[in-house]
């Protein structure tokens, strides 16, 4: 067994680096730790270690790629319905709503490039 200190980020290839920068911390409170050149931003929500990579590539296809989700864990459940709200206006859309098992509610979501999000 490989020993990790755990996920050190997740790449988003995106065909609009700064509207996607711009929905990550519309939507979600991320900011930006640095730049990597003209086409690679590094975003961390407000504190924790937790990082994601917003890459811009010239054929950014709709949709997840090699990832199938990502997963957002939200501090108040009762707030599922105001955050797919805050999706939608940003840019992103509601795919799929439901209960994993009674009392835990999720949403999958999808920013404006189609990367799926669990909330």
């Amino acid at each position: 067994m490989i020993r990790t200190e755990g996920l050190t980020h997740i790449n988003l290839l995106v065909s609009d680096i700064r509207r996607a920068k711009r929905f990550y911390e519309t939507v979600f409170g991320l900011r930006e730790m640095f730049w990597d050149g003209p086409h690679l931003v590094f975003l961390r929500p407000p504190g924790t270690e937790d990082t994601i990579t917003i890459q811009q590539v010239e054929r950014a296809e709709p949709g997840p790629g090699n990832i199938d989700h990502f997963g957002f864990r939200l501090v108040d459940r009762a707030e599922l319905t105001l955050a797919i709200e805050e999706v939608v206006a940003a840019g992103g859309r509601l795919l799929e709503r439901g209960e994993h098992a009674p009392g835990q509610s999720y949403a999958y979501v999808t920013d404006p490039d189609g990367h799926v999000i669990e909330l």
